[in-house]
């Protein structure tokens, strides 16, 4: 398989090359050139696979070529048969009548990028070793990339690790799983800034890699890595299969901010999956929402939340849904991304923003309705949500279209994770880590707090780690 950029001048390459790449030397984002489809009849048929199996089904076309089918199964199996606290996965836990959530937080770091993240750090070391080659992983987070990537990551023997965080702006248990996991090949730093600042430093540094002086190069974790996108696929098939999928569509709600998510879902419906709608579940950080629901995609103010992980202001993947809102025009695509530089504020077509509307909707909860909803889910179900899960669940009852369509909310992370979002709920419980972080809080951190600015993190990425003296 080959992938193309959504800018439409950077050259097209095939997933290995992909996988190391990020962004596109156009600035713009690798996607499919051309999308797998599967028929009603093959998905049926994978009804009753375990999730390793089922993630093969789905997975491998993106990898055909660059891995063989043996080794990418035994990947599978590392990942979801080993790292994984739950057999099920993504179990599914039932709310209400056709109300659902899919528990995305059984991996080693309690959130749903480990889905991804455990996968790619074995890509990665299949990858650089048969290439004899070394790279640098610099990423921004919110909150739970950032754990997920060094835990997926850190065993990679070729990899040093960058993970920049907005000092003081993610929550205990968020920092301490980044800076509490040891090894000489990992750098955790925060920035006196937002995750926007964080984000905007990644980019730039892969738009010009020059500070690297040619010793290494950078490799994505954030969420503009396509292999983050593809493993994200299969768990809307997993729901869907479990709930009487394809004979039935099913709808998700989706905690987003970064877009990222939420556009797994919008390709496994059109790669086959019958999904009758896709909500966009925001917080007070709703640009994603303002454009939905009147196409206005104008960042403001950023505001710090209950839900930080969704504390977003650009959200990076939204355009590889413009990609094909705009008829996979790579050109127009690159004329709209350059006018939002000057133009703070940006609208599409109508009839463009009107083919999205067809299967997206969105809300935006703020933080009291965040809480409100913990308590009134924990009193109906004794089922505890964290507020990014508290949020797509108030969305999904917001603006579900059709009651006798199931209806699945993505529930990101573990509720231990966000403490102050549950207590302010006044649901009366207190979350407890499991067991194989237990000693979360006893552990030592290492971490250093670094100016906002993209010459400090430059230098130190540059001066720091094995790349600077093995390569």
């Amino acid at each position: 398989m080959k992938y193309i950029s959504t800018r439409g001048s950077a050259p097209a390459l095939n997933f290995e090359e992909v996988l190391l790449t990020g962004l596109a030397s156009d600035g713009g984002l690798y996607v499919p050139e051309v999308l797998p489809r599967f028929t009603h009849e093959e998905i049926a048929s994978w009804a009753g696979l375990s999730y390793t199996d089922l993630a093969f089904n789905v997975m491998f076309p993106f990898v055909e070529g660059s891995i063989p089918e043996p080794d990418f199964r035994e990947m599978l199996r590392d990942t979801y048969e080993e790292a994984f606290a739950h057999k099920a996965v993504a179990p599914l836990t039932q709310l209400d009548r056709n109300e659902w959530v899919m528990e995305l937080f059984h991996g080693p770091t309690l959130a749903f990028k480990d889905f991804a993240l455990q996968l790619l750090g074995r890509l990665l070391d299949y990858v650089l070793e048969k290439r004899k080659e070394h790279v640098v992983i610099l990423g921004a987070t919110s909150g739970d990339t950032g754990s997920a990537a060094i835990e997926g990551c850190r065993r990679c023997k070729n990899v040093d690790i960058f993970i920049l965080h907005p000092h003081n702006r993610v929550s205990d248990v968020q920092r301490k799983q980044m800076t509490t996991i040891k090894g000489d090949n990992i750098h955790n730093l925060a920035v006196e800034g937002n995750f926007d600042d964080c984000q905007q430093m990644v980019k730039e540094s892969f738009g010009d890699q020059s500070f690297l002086e040619g010793k290494s190069r950078l490799v994505a974790v954030n969420s503009i890595n396509w292999a983050r996108i593809m493993a994200q696929i299969v768990y809307y098939f997993h729901a869907s299969l479990a709930l009487g999928g394809p004979h039935r569509s099913v709808s998700f709600s989706v905690p987003t901010g970064n877009f990222g998510d939420i556009f797994a879902g919008y390709l496994a419906r059109n790669m086959g999956l019958p999904i009758n709608q896709l909500i966009v579940a925001t917080n007070k950080n709703d640009i994603l929402h303002r454009f939905i629901s009147e196409n206005k995609y104008s960042p403001e103010v950023l505001h710090h939340t209950l839900s930080p992980s969704m504390d977003i202001m650009v959200s990076s993947n939204f355009e590889r849904l413009l990609f094909d809102l705009y008829g996979r025009d790579g050109k127009a695509l690159a004329a709209l991304m350059e006018s939002f530089k000057s133009d703070a504020s940006v609208s599409i077509d109508d009839y463009r923003w009107k083919a999205a509307r067809t299967l997206f909707d969105s809300f935006t909860v703020d933080d009291e309705k965040t809480c409100e909803t913990i308590k009134t889910v924990f009193d109906e179900s004794e089922e505890l949500l964290d507020p990014h899960t508290a949020i797509g669940v108030e969305s999904a009852r917001q603006c579900r279209r059709d009651a006798s369509v199931p209806m699945v909310t993505l529930a990101t992370a573990h509720p231990v994770k966000f403490p102050e979002a549950v207590e302010k709920s006044g649901a009366g419980v207190t979350p407890e880590l499991p067991h194989h972080l237990a000693d979360l809080f006893d552990r030592e951190e290492s971490y250093t707090v670094i100016e906002n600015s993209l010459g400090a993190v430059q230098g130190y990425v540059k001066t720091h780690g094995k790349h600077n003296k093995a390569v």
